[in-house]
């Protein structure tokens, strides 16, 4: 084992990490006011912190690649020729993460013609021989074969950079059979993904590591490769060279020749006057707080045993001190909680300790005292404590959600949380919205929470916050976030996302009974399907193929095939899902059309897969919606995601027969809005056509079809309906006339002429349109009915591509936003009225514009009258809302 007293050598593979950090950040949370994406450069800095305080290495560095290409490219073209563009948002972070290494007095290292990984492996090697204890950071599993007794390697877990699996020689042994060393042949067998080495076809790790403990090594499997029988076997002999070569290109280079030598190395105290400026510039104050504890706090800037750099702290906010928290007991605690409503009357701060999804703990806080409660039922404190939850005394909790949930779990109620800091934190900055409360504290108040949130990379301090001064944390933040709000994003707070909150917990808890039988059955009659439909592509190209490798498709489409090309990509022509249904529709192909249908099938087996997977022990899944997230205040479902199913297909409608009412329930209700987001188009424009289409109860895309086409409704064919509904669906989606003829498969003219007939008897929503980018551009920002508003700051960039992305966003965002405003307060007005008529029925989902409820026996009629009468009512529009209801057994038998 490797000896803690050596000098320690710690090497980082930059790109590798900079990219796990980009993915594992949300990038549009760490941007800096003049819109430089920063998620990369924060969470590898924030890695490094950790790594600096943890491992106090004695000599560093951090190897980037230099380009994509050198020279195991020369050898093999195709090397990780399957990796997509890089993302635009990650590149412009490499050069300044570098900028801010070499700031802090850290090596950066990078060599033409070679690899991040070969510059590791090189002073990895040069360290062991000089006597370090070596430690390899990097998320490429090719540095396995660097690991021994004085190489340890550092390896992410599949989260982001901010957990690391140590692996010395045994870890590997107990993660993959082998020895270190071994770990590169089992590599090159089973291919590389990531690299797009294809491997041996059929053999999996288990089958690799099987033969290396029979055989020692590639050479030794090579050379008995006639020993071995089966299909694999065979497969082996056939595609030998794949694992040749793929060992050839995973053995790491030990002997780059580098600019610097290993003294040179040695690591430097960190001096705060080179990265103040570039921390502040990039906005990181937390990080550079960790870098002045780091300096000041613990007597080096990262090298062992070396003096603190002789500089000046940075000067401390000055923010209040949290009270010290108390334990009252027994009718005390009545009595604080009685005198601390008085005392906030804007409410208490709340914070649960959660432990298997369920309450075990908790914080209240007012501004100058705390109290810390452990949940033990039957206790005097206890019942003063579950009194007050239940009361209408305004609480403020962050992330109330999930907490809720876990209340309702343990029998508790809360009720009346008046402010969420992180729902009020979304609303204030939607596009850019904080995570957690460590970065709402950081944001709004200008502090460090004393607790660390792994997730946010940010660092566990000793002493970590309790739940008492969490709730502290969320009662001093309510204020402040509610200052930054304007008048309307309040009431949106306040009238729409609060309210909502215990109702989505509610509707999570209940989950949706599903039927496994029958989605398992689905399951498999769509893997049949795919299957054939994959047999009957190779046939009409004489060979199989993977169909879901680019290159692969690439080669069968252009060059056997003869094509048309499709748009150019980094790694070729495109073969996504729409270039090939415009191949397909310009250049026919039987082929194509097999390829296209085994897409449908492949995505949908997925579909219901995640859906089977999903179900929970009591037979019912349980969707987790997203209240916060989107810029338009649309929810999203995930875990499983609900809102992927098809909705007019004959698969979607078998997918949808699986959700069924529970045991205790008679049907399923469904309600739709109709048409919602035209409804709310003729609103916001006042165009007297839509709204005279919509009050005389019409077909709106007969009614618009007559005065475009000039004819009289009963005359418009479904043609002319067709094109009508594109159009103005379309418009409200910033549809060009190059948009509208691709949609419609009609020529560009037609398309301009339809346009012009549309605006010409619909003039207002044109003037509509162009005031909404308009004032947008003034005000910064659109606005729905209801007072959400939504920034565009890129409506006056220099960028075309990024205005004008902005533009028509912008052009949509108030219909979508107010859309979603609308079914948020149908909701919360439904759930209400239910509980007020003492109903057992229940709302169980929100799918898009509809919502779908569990009816109790005897109950349909009264549910059917509340649900129209909640959801019609909503708000009131200058045309009516209409609303569609259904009935059955299933989510599709109650379709309406």
């Amino acid at each position: 084992m490797s000896d803690p007293q050596k000098p320690t050598l710690l090497v980082v593979d930059g790109h590798s990490l900079a990219f796990r950090a980009f993915y594992a950040l949300p990038v549009d949370s760490f941007q800096t006011r003049d819109g430089q994406h920063t998620n990369a450069i924060h969470g590898f800095l924030s890695m490094l912190l950790l790594l600096l305080q943890n491992e106090k290495p004695t000599h560093l560095a951090v190897a980037f690649d230099k380009s994509r290409q050198s020279f195991r490219t020369r050898e093999y073209e195709e090397y990780k020729g399957n990796r997509g563009e890089t993302p635009v948002e990650f590149k412009g972070q490499v050069p300044i993460l570098q900028e801010a290494l070499q700031a802090m007095g850290i090596t950066v290292l990078e060599k033409d013609d070679f690899e991040a990984d070969d510059i590791l492996a090189t002073l990895a090697t040069r360290g062991e021989a000089a006597g370090y204890r070596v430690l390899v950071v990097s998320g490429d599993r090719d540095t396995i074969q660097l690991v021994n007794d004085d190489i340890t390697l550092l390896y992410p877990n599949t989260q982001g950079v901010s957990q690391l699996k140590r692996y010395d020689p045994a870890a590997v042994v107990e993660r993959y059979g082998v020895r270190p060393e071994q770990y590169p042949e089992i590599a090159a067998l089973v291919g590389e993904t990531s690299d797009n080495l294809p491997g041996i076809t059929k053999v999996g790790e288990k089958t690799a590591v099987k033969w290396l403990g029979l055989y020692g090594s590639l050479e030794g499997i090579l050379e008995h490769i006639d020993e071995i029988k089966g299909v694999v076997g065979d497969n082996l002999r056939r595609e030998r060279e794949n694992a040749v070569r793929n060992r050839k290109l995973n053995r790491l280079v030990r002997d780059v020749e580098l600019p610097v030598e290993l003294d040179e190395l040695e690591a430097k105290p960190i001096d705060l006057d080179a990265v103040t400026p570039i921390f502040t510039r990039l906005e990181f104050r937390t990080l550079l707080e960790r870098v002045t504890k780091l300096v000041n706090g613990n007597g080096n800037g990262g090298a062992a045993g070396k003096p603190a750099a002789s500089v000046a702290a940075v000067p401390a906010e000055d923010a209040p001190k949290a009270p010290t928290s108390a334990r009252i007991a027994g009718t005390d605690l009545a009595i604080w909680l009685d005198a601390a409503v008085v005392a906030e009357p804007a409410g208490l701060g709340l914070q649960f300790e959660l432990l298997d999804g369920k309450v075990v703990g908790a914080g209240v806080a007012t501004k100058s005292e705390s109290v810390e409660l452990a949940l033990v039922p039957g206790a005097p404190e206890f019942e003063a404590f579950e009194a007050w939850l239940a009361s209408d005394a305004p609480k403020v909790l962050t992330d109330a959600k999930p907490q809720l949930k876990a209340a309702a779990r343990s029998g508790l109620t809360v009720a009346n949380v008046v402010v969420d800091p992180l729902v009020a934190g979304w609303l204030i900055r939607p596009n850019l919205q904080e995570k957690s409360l460590v970065d709402l504290v950081d944001r709004y108040l200008g502090e460090t929470v004393p607790q660390g949130d792994p997730s946010q990379l940010v660092a566990l301090e000793d002493e970590s916050a309790s739940t008492a001064d969490l709730a502290w944390y969320s009662l001093r933040l309510a204020p402040v976030v509610l200052a930054a709000m304007s008048e309307g994003t309040r009431r949106v707070l306040a009238e729409i996302e609060m309210p909502l909150v215990p109702v989505l917990a509610a509707m999570e808890l209940r989950g949706v009974a599903v039927d496994h039988d029958r989605l398992a059955g689905l399951s498999s009659e769509l893997g049949g399907r795919a299957a054939d439909l994959a047999e009957s592509a190779f046939v009409e190209i004489g060979r199989e193929v993977n169909l879901g490798s680019p290159k692969q498709l690439q080669e069968v489409l252009f060059d056997q095939l003869g094509m048309p090309k499709t748009r150019s990509t980094k790694t070729g022509y495109s073969t996504d899902a729409n270039a090939l249904a415009d191949l397909q529709e310009s250049n026919p192909h039987p082929f194509l059309g097999l390829l296209l249908e085994h897409r449908d099938a492949t995505k949908l087996r997925q579909i219901v897969d995640s859906l089977d997977k999903a179900i929970g022990s009591d037979g019912r899944i349980h969707t987790t919606y997203g209240q916060v997230g989107a810029a338009t205040g649309r929810m999203s479902s995930n875990d499983p995601n609900l809102q992927n199913i098809p909705i007019r297909t004959e698969d979607g409608r078998r997918i949808r027969e699986a959700f069924r009412h529970g045991a205790e329930y008679t049907e399923l209700l469904t309600a739709d809005y109709s048409q919602i987001e035209m409804r709310i188009m003729a609103h916001l424009s006042e165009d007297p056509g839509l709204i005279e289409a919509f009050n005389a109860g019409e077909d709106l895309h007969r009614f618009v079809g007559a005065r475009v086409f000039g004819v009289d409704e009963a005359d418009v064919s479904p043609l002319m309906r067709t094109k009508v509904k594109a159009m103005s669906y379309g418009l409200a989606y910033g549809l060009s006339a190059f948009g509208l003829s691709k949609q419609l498969r009609i020529d560009r003219a037609e398309a301009t002429q339809l346009m012009k007939d549309y605006f010409e008897r619909f003039g207002a929503v044109r003037v509509y349109l162009r005031s909404v980018v308009e004032q947008a551009k003034i005000d910064g920002y659109t606005e729905t009915i209801f007072g959400r508003r939504r920034p565009f700051p890129d409506l006056n960039s220099p960028n075309r591509v990024l205005r004008e992305n902005a533009e028509r966003a912008a052009l949509n965002s108030p219909i979508q936003g107010s859309a979603a405003d609308l079914i948020k307060l149908a909701m919360t007005s439904t759930e209400r009225a239910i509980a007020e008529a003492g109903l057992r029925s229940r709302m169980l989902m929100q799918v898009h514009d509809e919502l779908v409820f569990e009816v109790a026996e005897g109950e349909a009629d009264e549910l059917e009258a509340i649900v129209r009468d909640k959801m019609s009512h909503a708000v009131d529009l200058l045309v009516p809302l209409d609303v569609q209801v259904g009935r059955g057994a299933s989510w599709d038998d109650a379709a309406h």
